[in-house]
């Protein structure tokens, strides 16, 4: 039987904060390995938490999909003990999250290499809208037998982006063993923050502990997920109706959030000063921010600097 310790935390950033300084403080090796690229802000986090950030191969740009040959070998040559940074699911920037089958080759060589696992779900329910679905890669972890830690946020799959709820979880195996972890994470978080507010958190319990309000987030949540899902493909309709000749597949072959579209630093800035849309240098664009009054906006800018 597993037991698990659990700290509320200030949304994922805190959860990560937290198991950032539990590593650095109880675990063998200060090294942490981020895929190439992560979250911008996950460097900041682990450095100054007091961990060695190295990264793995994750994102190929020739497919604009998963590295997972140069992915696994590179983690096959992690040194033994070291933390690996994982995205549950909707991989933020890409937005390219492994196939179960890929979750299953990548457990097992973390496995080989005898690594710690760290987790960051952010956006459970956002990539598939099914909170199962996307909780594989935990579900997949604990299940063959890696001691995980887990970052998970409320703020984008519960809509309270300002409220800032998030859990850190530890995977302990007895009892004892829990509630020694639990002892050790509030001594670490006593000097951060104290203790978060109490409001968010329970919001979260009450909508989790209650049947019919679960029900009606799952919907809430699959809803959500589904709108992106198909401003993906009403993007990707209006480049092929704009005579884009390019392959714009990755676009619904991606999922969450986030897109890597592709485009240069250069045709960025086109978007920007010609067409007045935003986003950031490496291409990246957020799907939730596109709707069906702006999707064929998006779609000419894109032709128009990209043909």
């Amino acid at each position: 039987k597993q037991w698990y310790q659990r700290r509320v935390a200030i949304t994922a950033g805190g959860a990560l904060r937290i198991g950032g300084e539990f590593v650095n403080k109880f675990h063998s090796s200060k090294a942490l390995y981020l895929p190439s690229p992560s979250w911008g802000n996950h460097t900041p986090i682990f450095r100054d938490s007091g961990l060695e950030i190295k990264q793995y191969a994750y994102y190929k740009k020739e497919t604009k999909g998963l590295d997972i040959e140069n992915m696994l070998s590179d983690i096959s040559k992690i040194e033994e003990g070291a933390t690996i940074l994982l995205h549950a699911c909707a991989h933020n920037p890409t937005g390219v999250d492994p196939t179960h089958e890929q979750w299953d080759q990548i457990s097992q060589v973390i496995k080989d290499r005898n690594l710690l696992v760290f987790i960051d779900m952010a956006y459970q329910g956002f990539a598939s809208g099914d909170l199962e679905h996307d909780a594989y890669a935990v579900r997949k972890f604990t299940q063959d037998g890696h001691r995980i830690l887990l970052a998970q946020s409320f703020a984008k799959n519960m809509g309270m982006y300002g409220q800032r709820a998030g859990v850190f979880s530890v995977v302990g195996e007895t009892a004892d063993q829990a509630a020694a972890l639990e002892s050790q994470l509030k001594i670490i978080v006593r000097p951060m923050y104290s203790s978060p507010a109490l409001h968010a958190s329970r919001i979260v319990s009450t909508v989790l502990t209650d049947e019919a309000l679960y029900a009606q987030w799952l919907g809430d949540v699959k809803g959500m997920a589904d709108r992106i899902i198909s401003m993906r493909e009403a993007l990707k309709a209006g480049l092929v109706s704009e005579g884009s000749t390019l392959d714009w597949e990755h676009l619904t072959n991606q999922i969450g959030m986030f897109c890597f579209t592709g485009m240069s630093p250069e045709q960025v800035e086109r978007l920007t000063s010609e067409f007045s849309v935003y986003l950031t240098k490496d291409g990246r664009i957020s799907i939730a921010g596109v709707s069906s009054r702006n999707v064929d906006y998006l779609a000419n800018a894109m032709h128009q600097v990209t043909k």
